[in-house]
């Protein structure tokens, strides 16, 4: 039974016309009908529609109501059970057609094993924490992190590895970026011309808006000693499959004060010597085929490595090992002030998402394996293609280059490129086409002694010669000796221990049972829309229909692709109010990035490139001014008036001083300070009025659907957190997606792909900002699907519900904190702040104490210190029941009640609940107490607690510690104690 017949079985064909019996909406929303009655009555609104009058003004409420077509294209929309929808999903997957694609450039099929698909991959314990922020409830995803950053590091034989980039084409551009912030007076960078092109083209892109000139060449070519290159890309091998011995070329490099950086792939240096051995400075490349499925593109954990003495120029988080208030070992984001929130302007990346949950896979991948595990898969593909090589020559054709790992290029005899890939098409197979005659083939884990048979069979096709039988051929050994590896690798204890299924899934679950995520409690991160990502949404991510597929593979492979993206396009063009969509950037903020290189390139073929100032608020996230600055814009700060609002006049003021050089503004809205601004039209027309854009960031997009849009507001350019809003998970810190909506004179300027043309790239498109054409697409269907479910009904009532929520808990702790910001009518929008600043004169309680303390309740905390220093900001969501959110609000209220007993000298200012706070198990099974409150109070503050109780993993971490004794591998973890 196929996979579309096993999941239409269970719909029933002979109720194919009845309404389902239960709605998903339903089970999106957390309040029941009678609990939003319920909430509304406590704030004072008789109905959902007059609180949205209260909170949302007049003059930007849409009047053109949301219609979303059906994603089938049988008709008018109409509510489907999940059953049903995931069929029509499956219907639209078997237009797919999974060929073995032996392309390469970057991608190769894998297995991933069980263990790691369903227990990590397919796991909400592992897809649904938020980013490591707080490591004290983290500790099992950052020892994770902390073993593929020491991966990364004993592979590439360099010390200090992140914990992953987006992909290899995007980590480097951020290498080429960090060698010019290393050497800021040398504009001009190398990339070998045998570089994966698509990671040219994004380096490319990327260098634009920096003013550094590529030079694609070989490296032979370039004289270096003018020192006037900062940096240089080598690749390692090889695009098309050579391996060179860079030694001397790197020498060259080095001498003329550059930086080297070398694209490597990671599974060809278990055999092969490492790039720091050779003299690079930064190693890059893909971690995509330690585990984790192509696809289509993505999502895929990118690496990067290079020596200590760069750290701080390094873009990408850093785990790092410190201690807790025990002593005991600890692990953290190290050195947090090289985070793009606090940098800002002065940012040199504007990363924010890590490919954490892919990252995950791939450690798990390397210590499910170990190094002898990864020496056989890679000495498996080498064989194999080697093989394939000896037949090739029995059949007259030559590979061009002598030294190979897994990648060959054929220069073919008595026959031609067009019937080399007829025949693979009726195998099928995809075999790389160079254009000019040759064709190429990567081989992988997977392939078997039939699948190499196949391969000759396509390139006997037309020879007149017959197949050489694979079990008659001798593979040769095609790496050069100078270059085979003989420096051990991966020797920790962690990545040889856990071989047996048994071990690993104990170990996975031990980890797993360290982090605090969705299935524990809500998390309510202001601006970082923490909600349900339901396992019906889901299940399609690892359908082989979705995973398995090549990003090059040929279009008409990929039919059911085509149509869940142009249908997505569709239904998030009508949800803004934007006349065009695109894909492909793979972050929030590589989704900035994409808008605001969009918006010069619109100034620029309008004769006004000049136009580089960007204005924006100083309540914006920190990656707004780090991706302006990235795209080659020049900040200026905007004030916020004593309402929190953009102040309209400091606004007025600078676009009309930077009038002939305005090259647009940035703001969120709602506001990043949780409410909607009543004028944000016309901030909109002041910008405009200046020939400027108005970009919109479009984190708080889930206070708007299907009550606002941003192209109806004003706004030219809005990315789309779909890892927030659309329900795609945030994955322990990623992945994410961040789309972009542009209006009707934009639409000519929506990226493009050098390999495969996107289908709605513009006739002016910008250069890709993304390795694969359409980004992460395998996570894509997540939400068409959760869209599909919901319909334009569902979605609306989940923002009001929001809306609701957020208001609804505000009243209820208004009497124990003061909250910030609302509008005239007292409401706020998804989120709020609370403000807690005056516990630091009164009681001694900073911030950073309320947010350890909520750990003891069994949360995780808000937003912290941002947008306002020493603030909470809370959004709930409309995913949280009413149980719940009572539940986060008595929590809260308790520990206003504590800090309370601090100020009235019934609790010391030093030994309090909220100072010793987060309490382990440890600590409170001790044999010994000391402290001045019980243990009850210290482990139960409320009655339910009991029944919910998380214990983190350690106590409060000593960040300073970890800073000045920065450790960022592994060794086993008794080295530390």
């Amino acid at each position: 039974m196929s996979m579309l017949e096993k999941v239409s079985s269970s719909t029933g064909s002979a109720h194919a016309s009845l309404e389902p019996l239960d709605t998903f909406a339903r089970r999106h929303i957390g309040p029941s009908d009678a609990d939003i009655a319920e909430m509304l009555t406590y704030i004072g609104y008789e109905s959902l529609d007059a609180l949205m009058r209260a909170a949302i003004p007049e003059s930007i409420r849409s009047t053109k109501p949301l219609v979303i077509d059906d994603p089938t294209n049988r008709g008018a929309f109409r509510m489907r059970g999940e059953a049903e929808c995931l069929a029509g999903l499956a219907e639209l997957a078997s237009k797919n057609q999974v060929f073995r694609s032996y392309i390469g450039m970057g991608y190769n099929d894998c297995h991933t094993p069980g263990v790691i698909l369903r227990n990590v991959l397919e796991n909400p314990g592992w897809y649904t924490p938020y980013t490591p922020y707080q490591p004290e409830v983290s500790q099992g995803r950052l020892e994770s992190l902390l073993n593929f950053q020491t991966m990364v590091s004993e592979l590439t034989g360099l010390e200090i590895a992140c914990a992953s980039l987006l992909d290899e084409a995007t980590a480097a551009a951020e290498a080429m970026h960090m060698c010019l912030s290393v050497r800021p007076g040398c504009a001009k960078f190398f990339v070998d011309s045998a570089t994966h092109p698509q990671t040219i083209a994004v380096i490319q892109t990327r260098a634009k808006g920096l003013g550094v000139e590529i030079v694609v060449s070989d490296a032979d070519k370039i004289d270096f000693t003018k020192k006037d290159y900062c940096g240089a890309l080598l690749s390692y091998p090889a695009t098309d499959g050579r391996i060179r011995d860079w030694k001397i070329t790197v020498g060259k490099i080095k001498a003329g004060g550059a930086l080297v950086v070398m694209a490597a792939d990671p599974l060809a240096l278990t055999l092969l010597t490492s790039p720091g051995e050779l003299g690079a400075d930064v190693a890059i490349g893909s971690m995509q085929r330690f585990g984790v499925p192509m696809g289509y593109g993505g999502p895929h954990a990118a690496y990067f490595s290079t020596k200590a003495e760069h750290v701080r120029k390094m873009p990408g988080r850093l785990i790092g090992v410190s201690r807790d208030s025990a002593g005991r070992p600890a692990l953290r984001l190290s050195i947090q002030t090289r985070e793009q929130h606090i940098r800002r302007d002065k940012a040199t990346s504007n990363i924010c998402t890590a490919q954490a949950l892919l990252a995950n896979i791939a450690a798990f991948y390397g210590v499910y394996h170990g190094p002898d595990g990864l020496k056989r898969i890679a000495e498996h593909a080498h064989r194999a293609t080697g093989t394939v090589v000896a037949g090739l020559k029995m059949l007259g054709h030559a590979p061009l280059h002598e030294h190979y790992f897994d990648t060959v290029r054929v220069q073919l005899k008595g026959t031609s490129a067009d019937k080399v890939h007829a025949a693979a098409k009726k195998h099928r197979i995809n075999l790389r086409d160079y254009g000019d005659g040759t064709v190429g083939f990567a081989l992988d884990e997977t392939v078997l002694p039939n699948d190499l048979q196949d391969i000759l069979d396509c390139f006997a096709a037309g020879t007149g010669r017959p197949t050489p039988k694979v079990s008659s051929l001798h593979a040769v050994d095609a790496l050069p000796v100078s270059l085979k590896r003989t420096k051990s690798f991966m020797t920790q204890d962690v990545f040889n221990r856990y071989h047996c299924e048994t071990e690993l899934l104990r170990y996975i679950f031990q980890l797993q049972g360290r982090d605090l995520s969705l299935a524990h409690s809500m998390i309510a991160l202001g601006s970082c829309t923490m909600k349900l990502n339901a396992t019906a949404e889901m299940l399609p991510v690892t359908w082989p229909a979705f995973s398995k597929l090549h990003p090059f593979a040929p279009l008409e492979q990929c039919a059911g692709y085509a149509e869940v993206f142009r249908t997505l396009e569709k239904w998030l063009c009508e949800i803004t109010g934007f006349a065009g969509m695109c894909l492909q950037p793979n972050s929030g903020s590589n989704g900035e990035y994409a808008g605001l290189r969009i918006i010069h390139a619109y100034h620029e073929q309008r004769g006004q490139g000049h136009r580089d100032v960007c204005l924006i608020p100083v309540s914006a996230h920190g990656t707004n001014p780090a991706s302006a600055v990235v795209a080659g814009m020049k900040v200026v700060p905007v004030e916020c008036d004593a309402e929190g609002n953009v102040d309209l006049a400091d606004l007025r003021a600078k676009a009309l001083l930077h009038k002939n050089d305005l090259s647009c503004v940035m703001m969120t809205y709602p506001s990043t300070h949780g409410v909607f601004e009543d004028r944000i039209k016309e901030l909109c027309s002041i910008i405009h009025e200046q020939g400027g854009q108005v970009y919109m960031d479009g984190a708080n997009m889930n206070a708007q659907v299907g009550l606002t849009r941003p192209g109806e507001i004003g706004a030219d350019v809005c990315h789309l957190n779909l890892h927030k809003t659309f329900c795609i998970p945030h994955g322990g810190g990623g992945p994410g997606i961040g789309p972009i909506g542009v209006a009707p004179h934009l639409v000519d300027f929506i990226p493009g792909h050098p390999v495969i043309r996107p289908a709605n790239a513009g006739k002016h498109a910008i250069g890709p900002v993304a390795a694969a054409p359409y980004g992460s697409a395998s996570i894509l269907p997540i939400s068409w699907v959760y869209i599909s479910l919901m319909g334009a009904e569902g979605l609306r009532k989940a923002t009001q519900v929001a809306i609701l929520s957020a208001n609804y808990m505000a009243k209820r702790v208004r009497d124990h904190y003061k909250v910030l910001y609302v509008n005239a009518s007292g409401c706020c929008a998804h989120e709020f702040i609370v403000d807690c600043r005056a516990f630091d004169a009164s009681a001694d309680i900073k911030i950073d104490d309320i947010a350890k303390r909520l750990m003891d309740f069994g949360f995780h905390a808000p937003t912290m210190s941002w947008p306002v220093p020493g603030t909470l900001m809370i959004e709930p969501t409309e995913s949280e029941s009413k149980e719940e959110l009572d539940r986060f609000c008595e929590a809260m209220i308790q520990i206003r009640n504590e800090i309370t007993q601090i100020e009235q000298g019934k609790s010391p200012k030093n030994d309090n609940p909220l100072k010793g706070a987060p309490h382990t198990a440890e600590a409170i099974g001790a044999d010994t107490w000391s402290h001045a409150y019980p243990r009850s109070q210290a482990a139960y503050p409320l009655p339910w607690v009991r029944n919910r109780k998380f214990w983190p993993a350690v106590g409060r971490v000593d960040n300073p510690f970890g800073d000045r004794n920065l450790v960022c591998s592994c060794e086993p973890m008794s080295a530390y104690l």
